[in-house]
């Protein structure tokens, strides 16, 4: 097995592996560090059955079915199928996910601590996925805003990502906000962290899901999620990925801000993804 690093702030390229190695020990022992100290990995030309990337799932922690059982793997639904393909009028999976920049599921009060995604169908020239390294997006945060955001903690929501489908027609804006309210409650988190494996601080939060910063006021809300939005994007740090069939990518959620760029017309893109809880 070759480990290399993929940028010099985030990511770790691994190749000349198989499942088969990877029940070893040393093996998986070897790629478990280098996820926990480069946030991001990146395991090449990987053969895998939706079986066997449970299997991988279940070493690294707790698989998390998906809240969407819509789009759970027939066999296997701890794997969530994400497709744009369309089969006898039905969506094979989830069409679209994560095309703007977050950490996953900073808006749950218990977040899955790795992501999983594995390429069934993807092509190279589009559908990329980009990342960022949340510890590196603290590093450059300006000595000023450090100590403005210390000890702060913000209010996280899913509810500007809510889908208004046929069944919501009829209510009112005051109905469909209390609605919204219920299935995805506002959940409280500090804003910096402190990582546990490497001990670097990070920023918890992305402007798409941070509702306010506790103790800061409008103003300073929208002036702090532009400095945010400007650091994450910064293209001189960040890594795009370019996806092969039989890539498997893990990454910490925590840790890892991240977007997907979309697929160009009449082409198919289909992964599997998992959700991880860290083990008990």
């Amino acid at each position: 097995m070759q480990i290399r690093q993929l940028t010099p702030f985030i990511g770790s390229g691994i190749t000349g592996v198989t499942f088969e190695d990877l029940q070893r020990p040393d093996v998986f022992g070897a790629l478990h560090e280098t996820l926990r100290q480069r946030e991001l990995i990146v395991v090449r030309d990987l053969a895998l059955t939706p079986e066997q990337q449970v299997v991988l799932a279940r070493k690294i922690g707790r698989p998390v079915p998906f809240p969407d059982v819509r789009y759970g793997h027939p066999s296997f639904p701890e794997v969530t199928v994400m497709s744009n393909v369309v089969k006898g009028n039905k969506p094979v999976g989830a069409a679209r996910a994560g095309n703007y920049w977050h950490q996953d599921s900073t808006f749950l009060t218990d977040p899955p601590a790795y992501s999983m995604l594995y390429g069934v169908d993807v092509p190279h020239t589009s559908g990329h996925t980009l990342y960022a390294n949340a510890c590196d997006v603290y590093d450059r945060l300006p000595d000023p805003w450090k100590t403005r955001i210390d000890g702060r903690t913000a209010v996280h929501s899913f509810a500007g990502h809510f889908i208004i489908g046929p069944e919501h027609a009829g209510l009112s804006v005051a109905e469909l906000r209390d609605l919204i309210d219920i299935k995805h409650p506002s959940v409280e988190q500090p804003l910096v962290r402190c990582d546990a494996f490497t001990g670097r601080p990070y920023l918890y939060g992305c402007p798409e899901y941070l509702r306010t910063v506790n103790g800061f006021d409008a103003n300073q809300n929208e002036e702090f999620c532009t400095l945010l939005d400007h650091l994450i994007q910064d293209p001189e740090h960040i890594y795009t990925h370019r996806w092969l069939p039989k890539d498997l990518m893990v990454w910490k959620t925590a840790t890892t801000y991240h977007a997907a760029t979309p697929v160009e017309p009449g082409v198919h893109r289909t992964v599997h993804r998992i959700s991880i809880a860290a083990p008990s």
